[in-house]
């Protein structure tokens, strides 16, 4: 297709310089407004003249009164009173005698005080420690009361354990500990009998009971 406009009136080969010529024109009235300075027209008032007259502020005068002092705080009047004091007659009667027994006539000795010690355990003694009824009751005792470990039984232990405890005064057991295991259980089971066990005739010593260490073999053995 061919262009029917002439080359010179073609107003597109100058839109480049019009824009930028409009940029420049737009910048510069920005830079005008905000460069322009404006003046108010006004009368200086001059300080040279004497006819100013000036407003003078009524300021009254004020009187502080001073505060008024504390009251003055009157000490109390110590009356001194003397605190010796006389007495004339004492009415009051002590009587120092005291009514006392007679003295015994006769005085008998028992000999000399037994001082005992309660914490005192006896390896020997005069008359051993023994279960109520003898040994054989002892035996029946163990019989009805000692049972075989399960696990002793299973693993075939058997032997002898060596439980040594203390007897006291009353008979009663205590401080019950092992001086030779076996295992398999049955140290328990034997110290638990000895524990369980009824109330012993104690040790005596020179006729009276003490308390006393004992030392008991215990045999466990597989039928």
């Amino acid at each position: 297709m061919e262009n029917k406009k002439t080359p010179k009136a073609d107003i597109r080969k100058m839109s480049g310089m019009i824009f930028n010529l409009g940029l420049m024109l737009s910048v510069a009235a920005v830079l005008v407004a905000f460069e322009w300075k404006a003046y108010e027209d006004f009368e200086i008032k001059s300080l040279g003249t004497e006819d100013n007259t000036w407003d003078l502020l009524d300021i009254p005068n004020t009187v502080q009164t001073p505060p008024t002092p504390p009251p003055v705080l009157q000490q109390p009047e110590i009356e001194l009173v003397p605190d010796e004091i006389i007495i004339e007659k004492l009415d009051v009667v002590i009587d120092f005698s005291l009514e006392q027994e007679p003295a015994p006539t006769e005085i008998e000795f028992e000999g000399p005080p037994v001082v005992e010690d309660p914490d005192v355990i006896n390896d020997f003694v005069e008359v051993q420690a023994s279960f109520k009824g003898g040994m054989d009751q002892w035996y029946v005792y163990l019989k009805n009361n000692l049972k075989y470990p399960i696990q002793a039984r299973r693993m075939g232990i058997e032997g002898t354990a060596i439980v040594r405890f203390v007897v006291n005064t009353d008979g009663s057991i205590q401080d019950v500990e092992l001086v030779r295991t076996i295992g398999g259980g049955c140290d328990e089971v034997a110290m638990e009998v000895i524990k369980k066990s009824p109330n012993w005739n104690p040790g005596r010593i020179n006729g009276k009971a003490v308390r006393s260490r004992m030392t008991i073999p215990i045999k466990f053995r597989l039928n």
